[in-house]
């Protein structure tokens, strides 16, 4: 609705504006009603009407003193003067002041009605050209975002990438002058499952502070996010690289400070090398993107700078022997051995001398690479991608090493499960097909033909998974179901031994006694 108030020392001409327009058809509301220039002004800075009708000649501040104080707090103010006097002075002063329309007393209902509607669609027009000059601006701010991420994309590729001044100030839209070119990473690690969504929030919390303290002392800021990390790089004068340091290790504190609010998540900041030569932009933003591995050996919550060289590690074997051991872990689905030969490779990793945090996770993501290529996986390069996903929230080699371990306990549990339940099946199904056919002189040799498996090795299937043979089970089988027979029928004995399987009722009464310490019929008289 489009507010409108109303400003006459008489209180009937403010009556009869109220009573002459129909309000609601053009859209509009009386906001407020105030009967003197010291009223008024108060009035106009507290609601911010769209227009104003206000009396010429008003006590303690005129129409036009009123316009004049209230124009600079509203500046889009529509106003129309009504005077009691046709003075062309007076008009001139409303003209100057921008006011919109002057009309007579008597008020005239059709030029009041006339006046508003001609108000109506100046606002209306004026709101319109706002949202389309203000899409515009979100469009352009878009686009330049989207430019700025486009670039960081390029400078973190492999292929090797020279921008220029030209490049980045015409085709990015950056405003790069000759100076220091760095580039950092803020990173974020969890501890816990705190998820993409809360990923992003935290990252965007980061790079506002960055922006904020940073673009005062930068020519320019340049920040991406990827995955858990803050990218980008800075452009600013020489001279200024300490003050810099400075404001980076100050975000760092303000993070860490703030990271309870977060939930489990430590920061860890890295600095790539310094540049003049726009030329290394793409060097000194991988730079940074390698010193963070850093904080895996040396902590996180830290400032890191320089650029490790690399160690020896390659010549030391450690993915060929820990292959040898994991195949062999997996072969005896052992996960103790699968522990094993990732402890004794963390301990060869550390026995290096200078090795680099980089290097920790290139070892570990091949050895999760080299461990699920033993054994069944649906898809080995999403589940090797999901591993890394989750790696990339480790703040430790320890850290690393655990995720590790469970993704090595996962597969050798199940593989060891479905072993088991390759195992148990043909002695369930034997027990199945027993239960049906305990009345029938049925033999071993039987059963294990029904479920597939030679005799002897049945055998020992079966003697291994139900902690007694095969004959044994089926005499206790038929022990039992001769119980309840004799318990709850009046069935002869010599039939209830036909019914269990036995053709020799001597036999079945010594079977019977030596399974119960009593013959058939006392057994019947005892609980029957």
């Amino acid at each position: 609705m489009i507010k409108v108030m109303i400003a006459d020392d008489e209180e009937r001409i403010c009556q009869l504006i109220e009573a002459l327009i129909d309000w609601e058809s053009l859209h509009m509301e009386v906001a407020g009603i105030a009967h003197n220039g010291l009223e008024a002004c108060e009035m106009v800075k507290q609601i911010k009407p769209d227009i104003l009708i206000t009396d010429i000649r008003m006590p303690g501040c005129n129409g036009l003193d009123l316009i004049e104080n209230v124009k600079k707090s509203v500046e889009d103010l529509q106003v129309v003067i009504i005077s009691g006097y046709a003075q062309f002075a007076y008009a001139q002063t409303a003209i100057k002041f921008g006011v919109g329309d002057y009309l007579l007393k008597p008020i005239n209902k059709v030029e009041l009605a006339s006046t508003l509607q001609k108000f109506k669609e100046r606002i209306e027009e004026r709101l319109q050209l706002k949202e389309e000059q203000l899409w515009i601006q979100h469009k352009s701010e878009a686009d330049i975002r989207l430019f700025r991420a486009n670039l960081m994309d390029r400078l973190l590729e492999q292929r090797v990438w020279i921008p220029s001044m030209e490049i980045l100030q015409e085709e990015y839209y950056l405003h790069v002058q000759a100076g220091i070119f760095q580039g950092f990473v803020v990173k974020i690690d969890a501890s816990g499952e705190l998820g993409q969504a809360g990923i992003h929030i935290i990252l965007e919390k980061a790079q506002t502070l960055l922006e904020n303290s940073l673009k005062s002392r930068c020519t320019e800021i340049v920040v991406g996010l990827k995955g858990s990390r803050c990218i980008g790089f800075i452009n600013y004068a020489d001279g200024q690289t300490e003050e810099i340091r400075r404001l980076f290790r100050g975000c760092l504190h303000q993070l860490e400070s703030e990271k309870g609010i977060f939930g489990p998540v430590t920061f860890t900041a890295a600095l790539g090398n310094t540049t003049k030569d726009i030329a290394k932009l793409q060097d000194t933003v991988g730079q940074a993107d390698v010193i963070i591995e850093e904080r895996l050996l040396k902590g996180t919550g830290k400032l890191l700078e320089r650029m490790p060289a690399g160690s020896a590690v390659h010549e030391q074997n450690i993915l060929e022997k820990y292959l040898r051991q994991i195949v062999q872990a997996i072969e005896v689905m052992s996960v103790e051995e699968a522990a094993q030969a990732m402890a004794q490779m963390s301990q060869r990793m550390l026995a290096v001398r200078d090795i680099k945090g980089y290097e920790v996770r290139e070892l570990v993501y091949s050895a999760a690479g080299l461990f699920l290529s033993q054994v069944e996986v649906k898809n080995r390069a999403e589940e090797l991608k999901l591993f890394e996903e989750q790696c990339s929230l480790c703040g430790s080699m320890e850290q690393l090493m655990e995720r590790l371990a469970a993704l090595q306990n996962r597969y050798v549990e199940q593989m060891r499960l479905r072993r088991e339940a390759d195992t148990v099946r043909p002695v369930r199904m034997a027990k199945q097909y027993i239960q049906n056919h305990y009345s029938e002189p049925i033999t071993q040799e039987e059963v294990s033909s029904a479920v597939g498996l030679s005799a002897a090795y049945f055998s020992a299937l079966f003697k291994k998974v139900e902690g007694e043979g095969f004959a044994k089970y089926l005499i206790n089988v038929r022990m039992e179901q001769a119980k309840v027979l004799l318990r709850e029928t009046n069935t002869p004995v010599s039939k209830i031994c036909q019914q269990v399987g036995y053709n020799d009722l001597k036999h079945f009464t010594h079977t019977f006694e030596k399974a119960t310490g009593v013959k058939p019929s006392v057994y019947r008289k005892m609980y029957g």
